[in-house]
């Protein structure tokens, strides 16, 4: 699902042996707090880079249970 530039993915299609959640969150003022986690890409960390909406707002229903990753980061199927 792409939602204002952004492909949203279903949490469950991640391997949750690779991301770690962050303490950090952001603020967008439609769709809610964001909560972060990290993802480790075999010889380095790229901080922060995948995001969901934990608590979203009414209008952000559709990415309820849903994650997304920063630009440049490459997922594979």
């Amino acid at each position: 699902m792409i939602v204002e530039g952004n492909h949203y993915f279903p949490l469950a299609s991640v391997n949750a042996a690779l991301p770690e959640l962050t303490s950090h969150t952001s603020v967008c003022p439609w769709n809610g707090t964001a909560n972060y986690y990290w993802l480790k890409c075999q010889w380095r960390t790229k901080r922060e880079c995948l995001w969901y909406y934990a608590e979203h707002k009414d209008a952000a229903a559709q990415i309820k249970g849903r994650v997304a990753f920063w630009k440049g980061v490459s997922v594979i199927a």
